[in-house]
């Protein structure tokens, strides 16, 4: 064998009987660089709140961002079953303002690795969220609409483009103008593909929609026919 052929390290791997039925997240994200948030280096961003999934899923991370109001109550249940760090979503858009203010700093409270804010969110909240928290806030960006660099400036540590089939090319525009060191988390797609493309376009981590319970659920009983 070649000497410029290097041996692939062999991975110790221990299963369990029952507990075998993991989400697991495309290995092409892997080949991003990662951010390092208090010292985790964090590739992976599993999109979800489903607590189950949460619960046996591969993912560096979980990133809680859903379509309803802010509540305590659903940020504690994903802070409880996670076993990896988890970012939550605080509002920006019909929840905004002091709420969105309090929401972070609960957040933060819990447990929380950092907190996301929606692309409609005014600049000065963020501003006022950083001030109050002592976790990275990210700012979701979903088109060359948003002011992603005024984002930044006031106080966004982070940067998550969400621009669905546009995101690799947003992810390249933000990079080729804010130069490397901004971090940005990425939604990568469906296939390795897209996100090989998303992660050549700059992204650093990126962010993946796991399938649901149901989908799970239903391969499952698929079996149990046959």
């Amino acid at each position: 064998m070649s000497e410029n052929i290097k041996k692939q390290k062999y991975i110790p791997t221990i299963d369990s009987k029952l507990r075998h039925r993991f989400v697991s997240v495309p290995k092409s994200i892997y080949k991003c660089s990662g951010i390092s948030i208090f010292n985790k280096r964090i590739k992976s961003l599993l999109f979800t709140t489903d607590v189950a999934i949460i619960r046996n899923a591969n993912a560096d991370s979980i990133i809680a961002v859903y379509p309803y109001t802010p509540q305590i109550t659903i940020t504690q249940s994903v802070l409880s079953v996670a076993s990896v760090p988890c970012f939550i979503g605080v509002g920006g858009g019909t929840t905004s303002g002091q709420r969105s203010v309090y929401m972070a700093l609960q957040a933060e409270l819990l447990g929380a690795y950092g907190v996301v804010v929606n692309a409609p969110i005014r600049d000065h909240v963020i501003t006022e969220i950083a001030h109050t928290v002592d976790i990275p806030v990210i700012a979701t960006i979903s088109s060359e609409k948003d002011d992603y660099k005024e984002k930044f400036y006031s106080g966004a540590r982070i940067l998550n483009v969400s621009a669905a089939k546009n995101t690799a090319k947003l992810v390249r525009k933000i990079r080729e103008e804010m130069g490397e060191e901004i971090p940005i988390i990425a939604t990568g797609g469906k296939t390795d593909e897209s996100i090989e493309e998303t992660i050549d376009a700059g992204a650093n981590a990126i962010t993946y929609t796991p399938p649901s319970s149901a989908e799970v659920f239903k391969e499952v009983m698929e079996t149990y026919r046959k």
